[in-house]
């Protein structure tokens, strides 16, 4: 059933917020990037830690994120309307110049719960809304703008990479056929269109749940927004500064861990190379502990928190 909007303020629980913010081994004096702002839950943990010459810059690509933080007034903190892959435009827009001057940064790159509440996104087949998806809404196409013109291929491609969705084919399939009848507007005409094209589906989970995941995800190029990121954070890092990064969902952690795994490695040279062990160069970073996850406490109190996995690392 596709419930009315809510009615209720829509609001956010940090996922690890305690876990993160220790993690980033906040130094009273320190420069620190909160490169997904979202309701600033994180930022304002950062901000009580920082003394008087301490300073934090915050990222989001969602306006209504960026109006929200309008309310923090400190005078340490800074914060713009950008995705974090332009994390390097920013902080030298800010006149943090050469790289290696932060001291920490985090991604949380999960949705937030107010985008997910707000019937009017478009980004949960809870409600009846326009099928919007963006997370920055000012600017590219819609998902139902993109359904209307994508090519039955290019819909299957999406649908099967980002959803994992096995259903893939019928799925697009029947989206060029429904869209030549009578479009496809709302989040509730392509839930429903998805349910009738899914045969089975794994007990407690709408069907058409890998579907609209798969199209967030296309339609915000969250995939590639984060290669992007990855090593313009570490760039940024100084010696001994850390990148905390928390991710929802298999795609993104596998981003992730490739990432700061093999960054975390010596180079590969080709064997037999007479190479002396001193002149071998030196892992970029230090896989700090290992993959931290939400307490049971935590996912009971907040149920969106189940899948976080949280890794940290610091720069050698």
């Amino acid at each position: 059933m596709i419930d009315a909007a809510p009615k209720v303020p829509l609001t956010h629980l940090s996922v690890l917020l305690r876990e993160a913010v220790e993690a980033l081994a906040v130094k009273p004096d320190g420069v620190y990037v909160d490169a997904t702002f979202g309701r600033g839950g994180h930022s304002r943990e950062i901000l009580a830690r920082l003394g008087p010459r301490g300073r934090l810059i915050a990222l989001d690509r969602d306006p209504a994120a960026v109006a929200a933080g309008q309310s923090i007034g400190d005078a340490r903190f800074a914060l713009r309307h950008a995705a974090f892959s332009e994390i390097g435009a920013v902080l030298k827009d800010l006149g943090v110049l050469n790289h290696g001057q932060v001291d920490g940064v985090l991604l949380d790159i999960g949705m937030s719960s107010p985008q997910l509440d707000d019937a009017e996104r478009g980004f949960s087949f809870r409600f009846d809304a326009p099928l919007d998806m963006r997370m920055d809404t000012s600017r590219g196409q819609t998902a139902a703008e993109w359904l209307g013109q994508a090519s039955q291929t290019e819909i299957e491609k999406v649908i099967k990479n980002y959803g994992e969705e096995r259903f893939a084919h019928a799925i697009a399939k029947a989206v060029v056929a429904a869209r030549g009848e009578c479009g496809i507007a709302t989040t509730r005409q392509f839930a429903a269109l998805v349910e009738k094209a899914v045969r089975t589906r794994e007990p407690g989970q709408h069907p058409a749940t890998r579907s609209f995941q798969a199209l967030r995800i296309f339609i915000n190029q969250e995939l590639e927004e984060l290669s992007l990121a990855l090593p313009q954070c570490v760039a940024q890092l100084a010696p001994g500064g850390r990148l905390v990064v928390i991710s929802f969902h298999s795609l993104e952690d596998r981003i992730v861990k490739r990432f700061l795994r093999e960054q975390s490695q010596p180079p590969q040279l080709p064997q037999r190379l007479p190479v002396r062990s001193a002149e071998l160069a030196k892992p970029l970073l230090r896989l700090v502990g290992k993959p931290l996850f939400p307490s049971p406490a935590e996912v009971s109190a907040n149920p969106r928190s189940r899948s976080a996995v949280m890794r940290v690392v610091e720069k050698l």
